[in-house]
């Protein structure tokens, strides 16, 4: 529930686009606000995780986040709706205060297991969302299409994803348990530290490389998808339609994570590359079968669907598997500091987001298909890339830092 916040508008770039007149680009600046907010968020809260309580501190969040959704789904023009998305994205952090949990409770060598678990109800907020907000949007146009006066369907989905996100407050509050800091350090000091754990770990530089390259290209498609299927005669409902389909991913996390845990995340990373290139492959060549139909005589669409939810099962599997792989030796480095560890992770994973998303749109707007497509597969191409000169050693801990869990992958 705490991401899901930030992928509610992808479905609906085009009804958003439509409702204040803007272009394809001018409406993608709210998922690019979202994805610059949340990286804002993580870079300036997550760190809290390591030094404050933190089922109070998912309590506030989770009740501010509230209050920023209220702004989105009220805001009357496009400027503001970006501004307000931004505040949304920055308090969606939440989510990441909550993972490095999982490590804490978990053994040493289950912990790619218990990441993976959590990952996997990561991932179907992430997926679930779009389709909550494609279908959403398209029952209220449907129950309001013969009434006097109209009501955006985007709007509807921010209120009630606002009313949901409330809720949440005082549940937390009464069924999570007192959570106390790992660390008694003061904010600043630990903002500082930030860049000292960024400068000792050539691990954790390359995995944050890693994450933002593969969630680029992994955004450049979702960030798109509503326009590619309008370009056919579908709407948000069916965009919103393939999260549900891009959810059969989520069932890799926990395999993932045993797998990372047996073969070292390594391994896994090389067959999520793989696994990323073949379907954006396969989403080019779906694209290129349907203009050829339209052309020749008329789209099947069923067919088209078909081909299409395949590749997105395709890719879902390999971005998870990256995210697991990333994650499961990120973790292993600094116990006493794996929130300042995610945050710096995470803040290159959602910044390549922005920028991807943000070239998404351009892409889009003057190449279509051609240029997302190839947008992707660059992104995977530099992954790959910085995968063969990555690290192959045994990771060994600084020196300044003492081996608190003489836990070892083999890289």
């Amino acid at each position: 529930m705490g991401v899901s916040s930030m992928y509610l508008a992808q479905p609906l770039l085009p009804t958003i686009g439509q409702s204040f007149h803007a272009s394809a680009s001018q409406a993608g600046l709210v998922a690019v606000a979202t994805q610059v907010g949340y990286a804002g968020g993580l870079l300036c809260c997550v760190p809290l995780g390591d030094i404050v309580e933190r089922r109070g501190l998912m309590t506030k969040l989770y009740a501010a986040v509230a209050v920023a959704l209220l702004l989105v789904a009220v805001a009357p023009t496009l400027p503001l709706l970006v501004l307000a998305s931004v505040a949304a994205g920055a308090l969606a952090c939440v989510t990441h205060v909550a993972l490095p949990i999982a490590p804490d409770l978990a053994k040493p060598k289950e912990r790619g297991k218990a990441i993976g678990i959590v990952m996997t109800g990561l991932l179907l907020g992430v997926l679930l969302a779009r389709t909550f907000a494609g279908w959403i949007n398209d029952l209220v146009l449907y129950l309001t299409r013969n009434a006097a006066w109209k009501v955006s369907g985007w709007r509807v989905v921010f209120l009630v994803a606002a009313v949901v996100s409330a809720c949440f407050a005082p549940a937390i509050r009464r069924l999570m348990p007192v959570l106390p800091p790992k660390q008694h350090l003061r904010y600043a000091d630990a903002m500082r530290s930030l860049w000292t754990v960024f400068r000792e770990e050539p691990l954790l530089r390359e995995s944050s490389l890693m994450g933002a390259l593969v969630f680029g290209s992994f955004s450049v498609f979702w960030n798109t998808l509503a326009f590619v299927l309008q370009t056919h005669g579908l709407g948000a409902g069916v965009a919103g339609s393939f999260g549900l389909v891009g959810a059969a991913g989520a069932l890799m996390a926990a395999f993932a994570g045993k797998l990372s845990d047996r073969r070292g995340p390594r391994y896994v990373m090389s067959m999520a590359l793989a696994v990323l290139a073949v379907s954006y492959g396969c989403i080019y060549g779906t694209e290129r079968l349907a203009e050829h139909q339209e052309h020749t005589a008329h789209l099947h669409v069923w067919l088209y669907l078909g081909l299409l939810a395949l590749a997105v099962i395709i890719m879902d599997v390999g971005a998870q598997a990256s995210q697991i792989a990333n994650q499961t030796r990120i973790f292993a480095l600094r116990p006493d500091a794996r929130s300042r560890v995610n945050t710096v992770y995470m803040v290159s994973y959602f910044t390549g987001a922005a920028i991807s998303s943000a070239l998404s749109t351009l892409a889009w707007q003057h190449y279509g298909v051609n240029g997302t497509c190839g947008l992707s597969v660059v992104l995977i191409a530099l992954a790959v890339m910085r995968h063969v000169t990555g690290q192959k050693q045994l990771y060994r801990r600084p020196a300044s830092i003492p081996d608190a869990e003489p836990v070892m992958f083999e890289m």
